[in-house]
């Protein structure tokens, strides 16, 4: 053979044997399918410190209760569509017209110590939070409930009065009582294991890394393979705790973490830079609205102010400016996406000639000036707002839709801090732009029944009015969902008639994860700690098996 066919030959073989290699590796693919693995290591940043890594006292701190989701495991939790779904609890029963929940664990739950999980584990955990020693935020919704401990694995809870809710108030993480019983009240906060928990979630605690400070700049966690769910795919997760968001989105960019607890929609073109990023959008009932206090605004207390003020507000323009379109117009209490929003009724749209309108016709004459006035009442209104940017960049537009039509605005702006000290604790306010959170299967009696007007009550709009109370106290107890589907109307309709409130728009959840991270399905949550709620079923590493 000569030397120009020996390298004819070998062109040949070679061009075979690539393509034989092909062809069993597409053979190989085609009667393979891609399975998640365990293996891997995922990264978190928030702009936050850790204090209380405790189911009962994390409400208060995003990192907090971050890290009690996936340490501690509550008899019910909120899976990726936002619906309630049994987790410790094996069975249950309501009876007695909804006044008794009798739930079943799971048996051979573990704690990360190897201990059994039981009933007096979540006896303990209830009477923690219903005694004011342990100052539990919690402890509001649990003090009209007993706990009976019928067995080693059986729990019964005894209301005064049937709540549809209960099932969402038995999410919260159980306590080992192994582990606090002996700690005193007065040292409970102080506890060590607060920051070092042990739990019956998905991942144990391992290790953190404390600056000279003693501020935590880490805390790991590692898969535990006891759980009573099945071991997660994801063997390690580190989560990195930083002094503000430059310093998160500097670490994301940098590659130093894989994922940020949440952005806000002006950091969207920075973290697209990093080009495997996935930004999840999440719907969460975090509603932002301006609540028109009476009893410190004559003008105010006309029912055609506040009407028009609804009409004149173009909230498409603000979801706009102030979000870049990372949010939903709220025309009530309640959002497209929760259960018993009233899509049919006639909410309140921007039109600024139906406000003129309304103005005119109830005798708000307009002075030299361009500001309305009746009977020597002049449409001059105050809002005060927390100084963050999104809201006062908000207050600014609502100040000139709301002077295009003839009212007088003033803003005030506020830290945090002093607004909830003397502004909204004694209801010093005209106008509120605030935000309140909400959750998916809407209890609104906690905002808007009279009897919250006072603080610490979150009814910030000093609402008063017969047929909501008596609607929002029936909503309450009522577990039949059709029913409670109509008096969500109800509602919603008195709402359109008193227009107690503007209300604006729900920012969308933006949770910014690497791409390489998969098995991310959550698309509706109550709180962004229950975007983790299913990080067990996460995962990095994949494998290949046939297919059956």
């Amino acid at each position: 053979m000569s030397y120009r066919d020996r390298v004819l030959a070998t062109i040949v073989l070679s061009v075979a044997a690539v393509a034989l290699v092909f062809w069993f590796g597409a053979l190989y693919v085609a009667s393979t399918t891609e399975v998640p693995e365990h293996g891997g290591e995922y990264t978190e940043g928030i702009a936050a410190q850790p204090r209380y890594i405790n189911p009962i006292l994390s409400q208060t701190s995003d990192a907090d209760a971050d890290l009690v989701q996936l340490m501690y495991a509550g008899l019910f939790a909120v899976d990726q569509e936002g619906k309630v779904v049994k987790r410790l609890a094996d069975n249950y029963e309501v009876s007695d017209e909804g006044r008794v929940y009798t739930i079943t664990l799971k048996h051979g739950a573990k704690w990360h110590d190897g201990e059994e999980v039981t009933a007096d584990d979540v006896h303990y955990t209830i009477q923690a939070i219903q005694d004011p020693a342990y100052k539990s935020p919690l402890r509001a919704n649990w003090l009209a409930v007993e706990t009976n401990v019928v067995d080693r694995y059986t729990i019964q809870f005894t209301l005064k009065k049937a709540y549809f809710g209960f099932l969402e108030n038995l999410t919260v993480g159980i306590l080992p009582k192994h582990i606090w019983e002996n700690i005193s009240p007065d040292k409970f906060l102080l506890a060590d294991y607060n920051l070092a928990p042990i739990g019956s979630g998905p991942y144990r605690f391992y290790d953190s890394e404390k600056d000279s400070s003693g501020n935590i700049l880490s805390l790991e966690m590692r898969a535990y393979k006891d759980y009573f769910e099945g071991e997660p795919y994801i063997s390690k997760v580190v989560f990195h705790f930083y002094p503000d968001d430059e310093s998160l989105l500097a670490a994301y960019n940098t590659k130093e973490i894989l994922g940020i607890h949440s952005i806000l929609p002006r950091h969207i073109a920075s973290v697209e830079e990093r080009k495997s990023s996935h930004i999840y959008k999440i719907d969460i009932p975090r509603i932002f609205s301006v609540f028109f206090n009476q009893t410190k605004s004559k003008a105010l207390a006309y029912d055609e102010v506040r009407e028009a003020l609804t009409f004149a507000t173009d909230r498409d323009r603000i979801v706009q400016d102030v979000l870049l379109g990372e949010g939903e117009t709220a025309v009530s209490a309640l959002m497209p996406f929760m259960n018993g929003y009233a899509s049919d009724l006639q909410f309140p749209r921007f039109d600024v000639t139906r406000a003129n309108s309304i103005l005119d016709e109830k005798g708000w004459k307009k002075g030299t000036d361009g500001v309305r006035s009746k009977d020597g009442t002049p449409l001059e209104i105050e809002i005060v707002t927390p100084a963050w940017p999104e809201l006062v960049q908000t207050a600014n537009l609502l100040k000139s839709q709301w002077e295009a039509v003839g009212a007088r605005i003033n803003i005030s702006e506020m830290s945090a801090a002093d607004l909830q000290k003397n502004v909204i604790r004694p209801r010093e306010y005209q106008a509120l732009l605030f935000g309140q959170a909400a959750m998916l299967e809407s209890d609104p009696y906690s905002f808007w029944h009279s009897s919250q007007k006072a603080d610490p009550g979150l009814n910030l709009s000093l609402f008063d009015e017969t047929g909501a109370d008596d609607t929002l106290q029936g909503l309450r107890e009522e577990l039949d969902e059709n029913k409670r589907r109509d008096a969500y109307r109800k509602f919603q309709e008195i709402l359109i008639k008193e227009n107690p409130a503007a209300f604006l728009y729900s920012p969308t959840y933006l949770y910014v994860v690497n791409d390489s991270v998969k098995g991310i399905g959550v698309t509706r949550i109550d709180s962004p700690s229950n975007r983790l709620s299913m990080m067990k079923d996460w995962y990095i590493k994949t494998d290949r098996v046939f297919k059956k």
